[in-house]
């Protein structure tokens, strides 16, 4: 996976959620989906971002286990709406493939960076190189 490639992956995911939210009613069941899919879809690529300008190490890792807490929020209320969504929806479906996959890319970095197999490649940038 190139540098940025995640960076844009996890911006895409909260973007998609976001568009996927507008096509459910506003009941009052589906507005506190909506309300909290939305705040921890979009927590993701934020705090993911954050992690890229981290003052260190620990930094980098708390921010980005800050990421894998909401991409594993998020992945509960996509399912929460697939269960109660009578409708198939492919968007919905494939949202939570993409949930998945991003966590298991964000414990995969937290697991390497525990490891200490990480190396900082360019301290004022935090940009890390790991060796898998």
């Amino acid at each position: 996976m190139r540098e940025n490639d995640l960076l844009d992956r996890v911006f895409n995911f909260g973007v998609r959620c976001l568009k996927l939210l507008r096509t459910f009613p506003n009941s009052s069941e589906y507005q506190i989906i909506k309300n909290q899919l939305g705040k921890a879809s979009t927590s993701v690529g934020a705090n993911y971002e954050e992690a890229q300008a981290g003052s260190s190490r620990k930094d980098f890792k708390n921010k980005v286990n800050i990421s894998l807490k909401e991409a594993r929020e998020s992945d509960y209320w996509l399912r929460v709406l697939k269960a109660i969504d009578e409708a198939p929806n492919k968007e919905l479906e494939d949202l939570i493939i993409e949930s998945r996959e991003i966590k298991n890319i964000l414990a995969s970095i937290i697991i390497k960076l525990n490891n200490a197999h990480c190396k900082i490649t360019n301290p004022k940038l935090s940009l890390f190189t790991f060796a898998f």
